[in-house]
């Protein structure tokens, strides 16, 4: 079993109108991508819940569909895309609005940290103006307005001497300012959902630690729902509500996270969890890897997806797709798997 510091996880402190009814309610999301090697579903079939103050995880190696998936809730897909199912955002749903009715809902109610920021930033256009855009466009504030509250942003995020780093521009910053800028402008118009793609991958330890810090600060502070997509399940510890595990674009599992850690079902949580490196891994051991490759989304494979690389495949794997059923000891535990890893397997694994 993974031996990791699982602090407690982060519970709903927001003061919104309905604690029942999530804020985000997705069924059967589907992004299909036209290409020449004919349609290919990137995102296939997912379904989820994000209560209001709540975090969740999203997990999976490279191509898993996690991404996709946070641009598919944004409607920011590439335009070769067609997404269909329900994302319903307090009550509405996403995927029915015009591009006009979107324009609305993106900044002021859902933002999103990219992946990149030195691509996601604008090169050639001063950091003060890129902060400022939002709240001028969507609350209406003056040009000194949006300036000041650039200002506050700037600060808030921890960045030093931010007066000076309005008039910059972003080659000017080091990664983890350039990041930090790119938080500020998704939180320019207060949203109340954040969605945070990838958001430390390219920074070193130290960095990574204070931007996971401050979103986890700023979202208790603004009582902000928050998305974190990562393919590390170690950075979603103790950061997260719930951690979903995407694999082939399917979500494969969905479950409080220290139950997660502590009593995956999925064959494919279980592998990613044995391939972290661990503090008390004696040297010069070899770490534990997924054999093969993820799969490719243009095979239509009717079975599980996984069942290339699965070390407990039987032929039913191969053949059908797994259902999403729940956990029979916790109805907040679902998965998709014929043959779960079961107790007596983890505890051998401890």
């Amino acid at each position: 079993m993974v031996h990791m510091s699982l602090p407690t996880s982060p519970t709903s402190t927001g003061s919104k109108p309905s604690d029942t009814k999530p804020l985000l309610h997705v069924r059967n999301l589907q992004t299909t991508l036209a290409t020449p090697r004919g349609s290919i579903r990137v995102v296939d079939g997912v379904s989820f819940d994000l209560h209001y103050g709540q975090t969740l995880g999203i997990a999976g190696e490279s191509g898993s569909g996690k991404s996709m998936l946070a641009r598919s809730l944004m409607r920011i897909e590439p335009g070769n895309a067609h997404t269909a199912g329900l994302a319903e955002f307090e009550g509405t749903d996403l995927l029915s609005l015009s591009s006009a009715q979107t324009q609305r809902y993106l900044g002021p109610r859902v933002a999103m940290v990219f992946q990149d920021p030195m691509t996601a930033l604008n090169p050639v256009v001063r950091i003060k103006r890129q902060i400022a855009e939002g709240p001028r466009r969507h609350l209406g504030l003056t040009r000194d307005q949006a300036e000041r509250k650039a200002l506050e942003l700037l600060d808030q995020v921890g960045i030093p001497e931010p007066r000076k780093r309005l008039n910059q521009y972003p080659h000017q910053l080091s990664g983890g300012m350039r990041q930090r800028v790119m938080i500020a402008i998704a939180l320019a118009c207060d949203p109340d959902l954040l969605i945070a793609d990838e958001a430390t991958t390219a920074l070193d330890v130290t960095v990574q630690k204070q931007i996971l810090d401050l979103l986890g600060t700023i979202q208790t502070e603004r009582h902000m729902s928050l998305i974190m997509v990562s393919h590390d399940l170690s950075v979603l510890a103790g950061r997260t509500d719930n951690i979903m595990v995407m694999y082939g674009g399917r979500a494969v599992e969905n479950a409080p996270t220290r139950e997660l850690f502590e009593r995956r079902r999925h064959r494919y949580t279980d592998a990613l969890l044995q391939a972290i490196p661990h503090m008390d891994t004696p040297r010069h051991s070899v770490l534990k890897a997924i054999p093969g490759s993820p799969p490719d989304p243009a095979d239509h494979m009717a079975g599980c997806r996984f069942a290339p690389r699965c070390p407990a495949v039987t032929e039913l794997c191969i053949q059908a797709r797994p259902p999403t059923v729940a956990a029979a000891d916790n109805p907040e535990h679902f998965f998709a798997c014929y043959e779960p890893v079961s107790d007596t397997e983890l505890r051998l694994t401890s």
